[in-house]
């Protein structure tokens, strides 16, 4: 990983769409503070839509949509996206499954959760699990004391040995059944909503995140930056991102956020 710093202007200068994870990404000690909700009204002032790609809930997400300044946000790593026209006052919100699958999937995933919770002392199912439409969160240090690796990594045969997809965050060990991830649903939507093709139109877009569940995001993105608390993390993410901030969380994200104001405002050559 470079640093940030070494991000060229000309490149950044071409990015109007910036897909950043939440949970220490845009996020500092589990709060969003004022200079990373200010950085995203900058961009959007300047032209580059901010979407949240992210682990949490639909609930959450919903709320993301309508009042943050943001354009759109994929949720529950894949599972949907919804964006939100503040003009028509009307929600569009894309599932990777119908509503019935996701009901049915629910009652196996609860009885999954309660059986890795039985097994693992010390978890507990997410906060924010009763808002979840499409998967489980086992909280392993939100609100919880923050468990050893060995312990996460038993969670996470516990749900593979069910057939799920799971995904450990900064915070969450999320799991679900199906292919999708953050990049399929991410994917969908550049298309479906904003008319951009990820693989002929890469030099548009730009993605940030801070753990292993946002690989998929750093392989597919060339212009990738993670915050500075990746660093906890690196040993396990055999594709890094290009770029790293200098500071952590939602100070990094502000970081980067100025990277691209500044590559804005820079003078084009004739």
């Amino acid at each position: 990983m470079r640093p940030l710093s070494s991000w060229p202007l000309a490149a950044a200068a071409q990015v109007d769409t910036l897909l950043a994870d939440i949970d220490g990404t845009m996020t500092s000690d589990g709060r969003l503070g004022a200079a990373a909700y200010a950085a995203m009204e900058r961009l959007q002032e300047a032209g580059v839509r901010v979407v949240p790609i992210t682990g949490r809930p639909a609930g959450w997400c919903d709320l993301i949509a309508r009042f943050w300044p943001v354009a759109a946000v994929v949720g529950e790593n894949g599972a949907f996206y919804f964006r939100y026209d503040h003009a028509g006052r009307r929600m569009t919100r894309a599932w990777a499954c119908d509503d019935a699958q996701r009901a049915h999937d629910r009652e196996r995933l609860a009885a999954i959760a309660a059986e890795v919770l039985r097994q693992v002392p010390g978890t507990a199912l997410a906060a924010d699990q009763r808002y979840r439409e499409a998967d489980i969160a086992i909280d392993w240090c939100e609100d919880v004391p923050r468990l050893p690796p060995a312990a996460v990594r038993r969670i996470v045969e516990l749900l593979q040995a069910q057939g799920l997809t799971v995904k450990v965050s900064s915070i969450h060990v999320n799991a679900w059944f199906g292919t999708y991830d953050k990049l399929t649903m991410t994917r969908r939507l550049l298309r479906e909503q904003f008319g951009i093709g990820l693989q002929a139109q890469r030099e548009r877009l730009a993605f940030v995140g801070d753990s292993p569940n946002d690989e998929p995001m750093f392989r597919a993105f060339p212009q990738s930056i993670a915050v500075a608390n990746i660093a906890a993390f690196a040993d396990g993410i055999a594709h890094p991102p290009a770029y790293v901030t200098r500071r952590a969380e939602g100070a990094g994200f502000a970081e980067l956020a100025r990277r691209l104001l500044a590559a804005r405002r820079r003078p084009r050559r004739p």
